[in-house]
């Protein structure tokens, strides 16, 4: 019988990482250095491609000098911490009421269609990681949805596949509103204050 060797699975900050760990655990009082557990946590997934391994929620713990499964109850609760590899864009499509009323279905579909893959799943290339997700706080801007750090938002199907080929090809999309509006104005432009200057006094 063979027995396979399965590798022991590490984790430590890189030089730039854990220089940015020691400034934010300055922040907090002595003895306080636990309330840094997650900016920390953060630091670790975008240093481990987008996911929290358990060797990297180990280090933290050690790093703050607090027990694991604490560690391990934060980042299992919050959901902006990811436990398993993700793709190099892991798309996050909003489905709650303000963007189920703006056709986030569609949305959604579209991402299937482009990306070939259901809900929760990555592509075959590592490249896309798709994922329904609760209030991601735009719902102004609603249909929108989450790519790394950025909102693209006043999503329809034409736009949502142009932002998706963009990132094929690992160009930036331009974040915010796919729409003709600025920012969260109505869509129409604005009715009132549209004067230049303000009134003189």
């Amino acid at each position: 019988m063979t027995h396979q060797i399965e590798e022991i699975e590490t984790f430590s900050f890189d030089d730039i990482h854990k220089a940015e760990a020691k400034i934010i655990v300055s922040r907090y009082p002595e003895g306080r250095q636990a309330s840094a557990v997650l900016p920390l946590l953060d630091l670790a997934q975008r240093q481990n491609a987008g996911w929290l391994s358990t060797a990297a929620m180990n280090y933290v713990a050690d790093f703050l000098e607090m027990p694991a499964i604490r560690v391990y109850e934060v980042a299992s609760f919050y959901t902006m911490y990811n436990l398993k590899p993700v793709g190099k864009y892991f798309v996050q499509v909003c489905t709650t009421t303000p963007c189920a009323l703006r056709g986030c279905e569609r949305i959604l579909e579209t991402c299937r269609e482009e990306l070939g893959i259901e809900v929760g799943e990555t592509t075959l290339d590592n490249k896309f990681t798709l994922q329904e997700v609760e209030c991601l706080g735009a719902c102004v801007n609603a249909p929108m949805m989450q790519i790394g750090d950025d909102y693209y938002e006043d999503l329809d199907p034409e736009s949502t596949k142009a932002v998706l080929n963009a990132l094929k090809k690992d160009e930036v999309p331009k974040p915010g509103p796919q729409s003709e509006r600025n920012g969260s104005e109505p869509a129409g432009g604005l009715t009132t204050l549209t004067s230049k200057t303000g009134a003189k006094v």
